[in-house]
């Protein structure tokens, strides 16, 4: 594989912005993204006139308008030079990165602003077509949690599963979000193992605590050339130095081994342009939907040995001053997931980091960090969109 066209540092991102994830909060994905850009205009002293590139994440509660992205940019206020819309689900917000680096890169456009924003537990408008809902969906499987448990089965089937392990990572997530204050309010409630061990079963052995939320909220960034952003005065700058992307993994194969996903291909490809091994790597955010997902990407992105993931994270410091901090303001799990804008709640706590930011949480001396993503979960099949990206300050 060729290596990354990022390794140069010529692209650089230089604010975010984040809304505190509610539950029914009644506003809709265009008041949601007027609050992250009014944040990173005040961050940026930019204003609407000086964004010429946008790009979003569909939002479930707006996927039904196949204009989207021009009508939430005139809700903004920008004329926009370039747009772009990426439904690759949770692996949009990094996807995103990258397609405007190479937006910028072309002169496409010259400062471009990342959202990903939705409200689906105030309006869904989503509809999964296509022939997986009438012939391979199987009745009564219920979504994402359906697909997980089937998921953990096979392979604490393989390998065996420590549930300990897990409940180790939800508590260590639990605590980051009882320091993050964007939180879902009613997260930010210290759980211990013994609590993630007894929660209710969703879909054996999907436990309640494994599971993702669904809830409102946005995020987004603003990009640039560096050489902008100096001339500019911005002295908050991370740079986005490798990235790797994978949709449909093994799809040829109609008996997949389904404990492997794109992520062993992505994780190894990005750390080596980075020129990183895993050891080296200052913190993970992992994009978790499911605690499950998680664990399979400490394997497969090289911190953790096949069949035992779960025991490294049982054995793990995960906290901000541990040997590996993970999703270090709670994560999806215990922050609540607004959506298909869920990807970049990992992705900003990986910024907020690297900005030396995360009040009460920072990570020490924190000079990269893994971020993943992923996109769809299909029945019988890992995850449809596997992707990585290593950022450095």
């Amino acid at each position: 594989m060729a290596g990354s066209f990022l390794d140069d540092k010529e692209i650089c991102i230089v604010a975010y912005g984040e809304t505190k994830i509610e539950r029914r909060g009644g506003r809709s994905a265009y008041e949601i993204a007027a609050e992250v850009a009014e944040q990173l205009y005040k961050k940026t002293k930019l204003e609407p006139s000086d964004i010429d590139g946008v790009t979003f994440t569909v939002p479930l509660s707006e996927c039904s308008n196949p204009f989207w992205s021009g009508y939430a940019t005139e809700y903004l206020g920008i004329s926009a030079k370039w747009l772009q819309t990426s439904d690759i689900g949770g692996a949009s917000a990094i996807g995103n990165i990258t397609r405007a680096a190479m937006a910028i890169k072309s002169g496409l456009c010259e400062t471009a602003m990342i959202l990903g924003v939705d409200a689906p537990s105030t309006q869904w408008r989503a509809y999964y077509g296509s022939y997986r809902n009438e012939f391979w969906d199987p009745v009564g499987v219920q979504g994402p949690p359906g697909a997980f448990g089937l998921l953990m089965n096979r392979y604490e089937h393989q390998y065996g599963l420590d549930f300990q392990g897990l409940g180790a990572l939800a508590v260590a997530q639990r605590n980051g979000a009882i320091k993050n204050p964007n939180a879902y309010e009613k997260l930010r409630q210290k759980i211990t193992i013994d609590d993630y061990i007894n929660s209710r079963q969703v879909s054996s052995p999907l436990r309640l605590l494994d599971s993702v939320m669904w809830c409102d909220g946005g995020n987004g960034l603003v990009m640039m050339k560096t050489s902008r952003a100096k001339k500019l005065g911005l002295t908050d700058r991370v740079y986005p130095v490798s990235y790797a992307e994978i949709s449909n993994f093994d799809c040829a194969n109609q008996t997949p081994d389904i404990t492997t996903t794109g992520h062993s291909v992505v994780g190894p490809k990005v750390l080596k342009d980075a020129k990183l091994k895993p050891k080296d790597v200052d913190m993970f955010h992992p994009y978790d939907d499911f605690l499950f997902a998680v664990m399979l990407k400490t394997e497969q992105c090289g911190f953790a040995k096949k069949g035992q993931g779960s025991q490294f994270l049982r054995d793990t410091d995960l906290g901000p001053k541990g040997s590996l901090p993970l999703n270090t303001g709670g994560g999806q799990i215990s922050c609540g997931q607004p959506g298909l804008a869920g990807g970049g709640v990992n992705l900003t706590e990986a910024l907020r980091q690297l900005m030396g930011q995360a009040k009460g949480r920072q990570v020490p001396n924190a000079r990269n960090a893994l971020v993943t993503g992923i996109g769809v979960i299909p029945y019988g099949r890992n995850w449809g969109t596997a992707n990585a990206m290593v950022l450095v300050n």
